[in-house]
């Protein structure tokens, strides 16, 4: 069996594919070769996609999708989608708000698996990376495990 078809049962029953492909890249590289290069991931067999609201691509990732869709390649259920709730988001208050961002922006339903990012919160606002008038990053205190507890509520909402 080709290991990109390859799928680990997951404990809530859903499958995810072993193998992802992900779409960071530096900044110096047009947002617009996401899309290229997702679906050329998607034509060769990629069924598992990652992006994240940090990537700042999401618009394009979820053209691809939507445009392999359309022709009919692939189905949104063949399409494990994995993103991630920027740092700026990690008050439990904001973990919706946050998802709802990155769906907008994919203009896709939903999406298959949504994680932490990273476990170090920022302030919330409209920058990436907050910072004071120093240059230096402004963290902000958050509970981890109320954040957890409401993308698990999330997620059960499906």
């Amino acid at each position: 069996m080709d290991l990109k078809h390859q799928c680990v049962k997951l404990n809530d029953g859903h499958f995810i594919p072993v193998l992802g492909f992900g779409t960071y890249a530096p900044q110096e590289v047009p947002k617009s070769e996401a899309e290229e290069a997702t679906k050329l991931a998607i034509d060769a067999g990629f069924r598992h996609i990652d992006s994240a609201y940090l990537y700042e691509n999401e618009d394009k990732v979820g053209q691809a999708i939507r445009s392999k869709i359309a022709d009919g390649i692939v189905k949104r259920e063949d399409i494990f989608y994995t993103s991630k709730l920027w740092v700026t988001f990690l008050r439990p208050e904001l973990v919706r708000p946050g998802l709802e961002k990155s769906l907008k922006k994919l203009q896709l339903d939903y999406v298959d698996l949504y994680i932490i990012h990273s476990p170090m919160a920022l302030k919330p606002g409209e920058e990436l990376l907050p910072k004071d008038e120093h240059g230096k990053l402004i963290f902000d205190t958050v509970d981890l495990c109320a954040t957890w507890e409401v993308s698990a509520w999330s997620r059960q909402q499906r």
